[in-house]
């Protein structure tokens, strides 16, 4: 019991002096490459689908832009990412691409009939 009490008042002097215990710096995370086949890229087209709709289509009166057809997507994301283009949340959508994802998610839209 005794030195169960003297670890923790040792711990606790340590603590009230402000020294912090060595810690080894946590690496940063490991990303898997993207996923740039068929599927992988319908995938990521997907995530725009809330918004922009399925296949690139908004719902009827929708004031969200089309994407499909579209052969300008890869630039106005590059605007978005680079805060160049007013957004209220594809700029921050647009950071989390690559250019690789990047440029295949604008190829994907492009090829699509409007």
């Amino acid at each position: 019991m005794r030195k169960r009490a003297a670890f923790l008042m040792a711990g606790w002097a340590i603590a009230a002096a402000g020294i912090a215990p060595a810690q080894t710096p946590t690496p940063p995370p490991a990303f898997a490459a993207p996923d740039l086949t068929g599927k992988g890229v319908r995938d990521l087209a997907a995530n725009c689908a809330i918004c922009h709709g399925t296949m690139g289509r908004p719902a009827p009166g929708s004031s969200v832009p089309g994407l499909a057809g579209r052969t300008d997507i890869a630039d106005i994301l590059k605007q978005f990412k680079e805060g160049k283009r007013e957004a209220t949340i594809m700029h921050q959508i647009a950071k989390g691409y690559g250019e690789a994802e990047t440029a295949a998610i604008a190829a994907y839209f492009a090829k699509l009939p409007q």
